[in-house]
C-alpha cells in the first residue's frame, strides 16, 4: 500500500524551483507586511520598481528585486496556492534550469513593460511588485501545454487547461478595466505575450534557433545517390605481379 500511495500523490509534492520562487517571495513579503512605516518606505525607496524609481532615479535594480516583493496579504496567499497547484506542473515538464528561464524572463518584461507605460502616461508611482505578471504568464503557459488536461478548478469546477486559461484571463480583464489600473495591466499582457512566444511552437526562440541549426546542417550535408556509396573499382592484380 505505501508505494502505490506514494506515487499517486509524489506529483502533488512543490519542486524545488517553484519552492525556492516562493520562499524568496514569501520570506521578503512578510518582512515587509510586518515592519513599521519607516521601514516600508525604505523598502519602496530602495527595492520596489516604479516608474519614478527606474526612469527618474536610476535605480533599475528594482525591476529584480520588485518581483519579489507582494505589498498585499491576500495576493500572497493566493501566490502560494499557484505556486503549489499549477507551477509545479510546469516545472517537471520543462526541467528547473528552463523554469527558472521563464520566470527571470516573463517577470523582468512584465515589470520593465508596466514601468516604460506608466512613465509615458504619467504614472510615475505605480508600485509594480510582487510575482503577479509570472503568475498570468504560468497560467497562460499552462494552458497551452497543457491545453486539453483536465483540471479541478479548487477541486469542485472541472475544465481543462485552455478554458482555465480563458477563465482566468476573462476574470483579469474584467478587474483591470473597472479598477483602471492600466499600468499593471500592461504588464499582466506583457508578461503573458512573452509565455506565449517561449511556449509556442512556431514562435519559440529556442525552437527556431534549432530549426536554424538543423538547416544549417542539411545544407552542408551530401546526398548519396541511391542511398549507397559508389563501388570501388576491382584491383587489377595483374599489376602487381612478379
Amino acid at each position: 500500500m505505501s508505494g502505490p500511495s506514494r506515487s499517486r500523490f509524489s506529483n502533488l509534492r512543490i519542486t524545488r524551483g517553484a519552492l525556492v520562487v516562493a520562499g524568496l517571495e514569501l520570506g521578503l513579503s512578510l518582512i515587509y507586511l510586518v515592519s513599521d512605516q519607516e521601514t516600508r518606505g525604505l523598502f519602496a525607496e530602495w527595492l520596489i520598481a516604479t516608474p519614478y524609481t527606474v526612469f527618474e532615479r536610476g535605480r533599475v535594480w528594482t525591476l529584480a528585486t520588485s518581483v519579489f516583493l507582494q505589498l498585499d496579504f491576500i495576493a500572497l496567499v493566493l501566490h502560494m496556492m499557484v505556486l503549489w497547484m499549477f507551477v509545479p506542473t510546469l516545472e517537471r515538464f520543462w526541467s528547473t534550469p528552463r523554469f527558472y528561464r521563464f520566470v527571470a524572463i516573463t517577470s523582468l518584461v512584465g515589470t520593465a513593460a508596466g514601468c516604460a507605460f506608466g512613465y509615458l502616461i504619467g504614472d510615475m508611482f505605480r508600485p509594480l511588485a510582487g510575482l503577479d505578471p509570472f503568475i498570468y504568464a504560468a497560467i497562460v503557459a499552462f494552458g497551452i501545454v497543457y491545453a486539453r488536461q483536465p483540471v479541478q478548478f479548487f477541486g469542485v469546477l472541472p475544465l481543462t487547461g485552455r478554458q482555465l486559461m480563458y477563465g482566468i484571463l476573462a476574470f483579469l480583464l474584467l478587474s483591470v478595466v473597472l479598477q483602471q489600473h492600466w499600468t499593471t495591466g500592461v504588464s499582466y499582457v506583457a508578461a503573458m505575450l512573452a509565455a506565449a512566444v517561449m511556449t509556442s511552437k512556431r514562435w519559440s526562440p529556442t525552437l527556431v534557433w534549432k530549426r536554424w541549426r538543423i538547416a544549417r546542417a542539411r545544407a552542408r550535408l551530401t546526398v548519396m545517390s541511391g542511398g549507397k556509396a559508389k563501388p570501388t573499382p576491382p584491383r587489377d592484380e595483374h599489376k602487381w605481379l612478379n
